[in-house]
């Protein structure tokens, strides 16, 4: 199991990584559509935390994890400043928690996400306050973002006083840069970065799919961590 007190060092990972971006991986969220805690699914017997943790650690060298204690994956915690508020509400929290220029935000439930995309986002961020990517149906995926922190944690905190519980308004009311699918689509898996809370059945079937250049995924490895 992959534990990030173990000695290796993040930076070993990248010498590159960038220094003024922290990572956040969304935790806290009620699983309802899942069926179960989707944080603790297994791939290749490490949970869909840890992997994220693994792609983002390529990229920075502080993630932590929002919303959950996560005494698995041995990372940093922070918890939530407004609890039972949704995505929102774990977007604010990691952002309140960041203390570097930009935060990488991620959903617990995007096992998928590669160093590329991220590093494909950070390359727009001039002139801009958030940069979410587009999905394959179009939509964006405000949970797979980066965030400039100053602008956003102000914005954010006045939508949840105001009520607002979407990520989708706090990109509507910063100067947000959407890069379209057409542009990620030459990114290694770019079709699977936005595996989301589908049921179980569905994930396990997207896996079956996916590239050969993964190790191979099968349903009895994608299974709920057991503690």
């Amino acid at each position: 199991m992959l534990t990030w007190n173990s000695g290796v060092s993040p930076s070993v990972l990248n010498p590159k990584r960038m220094d003024q971006i922290e990572a956040f991986i969304l935790a806290g969220g009620a699983s309802s559509r899942m069926g179960t805690d989707k944080s603790q699914l297994l791939i290749d017997q490490e949970s869909f935390t840890q992997h994220i943790a693994k792609t983002l650690f390529k990229i920075t060298n502080s993630v932590t994890v929002v919303g959950r204690n996560e005494t698995v994956s041995h990372l940093p915690v922070a918890m939530d400043v407004y609890p039972n508020w949704g995505a929102l509400g774990g977007l604010h929290g990691a952002l309140n928690a960041c203390r570097k220029e930009w935060a990488i935000i991620v959903a617990c439930d995007l096992p998928f996400v590669t160093m590329e995309l991220f590093e494909r986002l950070t390359k727009e961020r001039a002139g801009y306050d958030a940069v979410v990517p587009i999905q394959p149906d179009q939509r964006p995926q405000p949970l797979c973002a980066i965030y400039r922190v100053r602008s956003c944690l102000e914005q954010a905190t006045a939508l949840i006083e105001m009520g607002k519980r979407r990520p989708l308004d706090l990109l509507e009311a910063v100067n947000t840069r959407r890069v379209s699918f057409s542009e990620l689509e030459d990114l290694p898996e770019a079709q699977n970065f936005s595996l989301t809370s589908t049921p179980r059945q569905t994930i396990m079937k997207r896996l079956k799919r996916l590239q050969p250049s993964r190790p191979r995924l099968t349903p009895d490895r994608v299974k709920r961590h057991r503690l």
